[in-house]
């Protein structure tokens, strides 16, 4: 498998574990630019490098009266300026075709969410940006389903690509992780990546923003991903969860993030030097 370069970062092969940590959405700019100032220390702390993510509008929210975010302006200006105050990449994702132009002038990668994995025009067009693009593989696809999505991305002329397990469809309102999905994946030939907070979602219950979670299960399911061969995790993380504007029942606490991220790491670093010597 050939790395994906995203600046200095190498995902994927026998490159460290990479962490893709930040809030579900943007909220506030101050917010945003302090937890990412925040992230940044655990990560260099452990050493893992450390790409920011949140979404500038959550297009496919399951009620019109929910917050989306700030939009494709207001949150593409937030990303260039924690990309530049901070030094990390960015990654947000994309809803339609006619956001790529503007995503791809300030994105470091850009994410193809879950639902719209298939949308050929879509994938199509934000790989031929020739900018890292990271695929989630929708919760009703099998793993071995996303060969045909790599291809569809691969025909616009890119080859940095990236896949996401972010759960199945196992029943009404759950999710479950087949951690074989992460191998499987890799076997395309393709870094792949663990969305673990969107693995403890549970959609449905009602609530402030119809959307349960497991969050006591984010811990295991890291270190399972971690031992599964995952090239990077996706930790969504908030300062105070409850309070968040979405995904408030399935994100880490910030505070939270330092010790889960030093389990995985040595997890990961052992698979990876077992690996090695074979």
């Amino acid at each position: 498998m050939k790395p994906v370069a995203v600046g200095n970062i190498e995902i994927g092969g026998d490159c460290p574990l990479v962490l893709f940590a930040g809030p579900c959405v943007l909220e506030k700019e101050s917010e945003a630019l302090r937890d990412a100032e925040r992230i940044a220390v655990i990560a260099g702390r452990l050493k893992i490098p450390f790409v920011f993510k949140a979404s500038y509008d959550k297009g496919n929210r399951s009620s019109v009266d929910y917050y989306r975010g700030p939009g494709l302006d207001k949150g593409l200006s937030i990303l260039e300026k924690i990309r530049k105050a901070v030094g990390v990449p960015v990654i947000s994702d994309i809803h339609c075709r006619n956001e790529i132009s503007a995503a791809a002038s300030v994105l470091d990668i850009i994410q193809i969410p879950a639902y719209l994995c298939q949308q050929t025009d879509l994938v199509v067009a934000a790989a031929k940006t020739l900018k890292p693009l990271n695929i989630k593989k929708g919760q009703f696809l099998a793993p071995w389903d996303m060969v045909k999505i790599v291809a569809k991305a691969a025909s616009g002329g890119n080859e940095n690509i990236m896949l996401t397990e972010r759960g199945t469809f196992f029943g009404y309102n759950n999710l479950v992780c087949d951690m074989r999905s992460i191998p499987i994946m890799r076997d395309i030939g393709r870094p792949v990546l663990a969305d673990i907070t969107h693995m403890v979602r549970l959609p449905g219950p009602p609530s402030k923003d119809a959307s349960g979670g497991q969050p006591q299960f984010i811990a295991p399911l890291a270190y399972a991903a971690a031992a599964a061969g995952a090239d990077g995790l996706f930790l969504e993380v908030h300062p105070e969860p409850a309070r968040a504007l979405c995904d408030a029942a399935s994100m880490l606490r910030l505070d939270a993030l330092e010790s889960v991220l030093e389990t995985a790491k040595k997890i990961s670093d052992a698979v990876r030097e077992r690996k090695a010597t074979r």
